[in-house]
């Protein structure tokens, strides 16, 4: 008999909860994550930001995205690896870029007709994420694809500057993080920007 996976669990509820809020709290959700990043200093300087397609009531990001190419910024998506199993390349992302379902229905630009940029040039990358903590705990789908590509910056303080980003519903006391598990500078929600660590 296999014991149950608490994570699994846990996964459930939150995915329940960010499912739970209606399409105008969602908009007004990223909205308010939009006001929020731009105060931040790091985000305003960044020239390469990677985002991602919400879907399963994550947060939204593209009015991020419009608020970059705005400002005329890079955007980039990520792409499952044509080579590398469980493993992301990331890929321009503009207004006119043309997206296609991965094979987990993912939309994705294609990698053979887009600029590909290297995950450590990458200055600021905006991740989904389930659950969340306030020392930069991350729960993810389980797949490991973000602590995959990104297991050259464990320990590191350096770029890219990873930033979780959910609703405020997500926020969890503590997560018990995986030796593996890539941690967040910070988590950007409805309601403020986190910086992992402090109160």
């Amino acid at each position: 008999m296999t014991t149950p996976d608490p994570r699994q669990a846990l996964r459930k509820e939150l995915r329940a909860r960010r499912n739970a809020l209606n399409p105008t709290q969602q908009e007004a959700a990223a909205a308010w994550a939009l006001r929020h990043l731009m105060k931040s200093p790091k985000f305003l300087r960044a020239q390469h930001v990677a985002l991602y397609i919400a879907a399963d009531g994550e947060l939204n990001p593209h009015p991020v995205a419009e608020q970059l190419w705005k400002m005329g910024k890079h955007c980039y998506l990520p792409v499952l690896h044509p080579r590398i199993e469980g493993q992301l390349w990331f890929v321009e992302y503009t207004p006119t870029t043309e997206l296609k379902p991965n094979r987990f229905g993912i939309p994705e630009p294609d990698h053979r007709l887009e600029r590909k940029f290297a995950a450590n040039l990458l200055d600021v990358v905006l991740l989904p994420l389930v659950g969340f903590d306030r020392k930069g705990g991350r729960l993810g789908m389980g797949g490991g694809f973000y602590d995959r590509t990104f297991a050259f910056h464990k320990g590191k303080q350096t770029k890219p500057y990873l930033l979780g980003m959910a609703h405020a519903c997500q926020e969890v006391d503590s997560l018990e993080m995986a030796d593996w598990d890539i941690p967040l500078f910070g988590i950007v929600t409805d309601k403020e920007l986190i910086l992992a660590g402090k109160k």
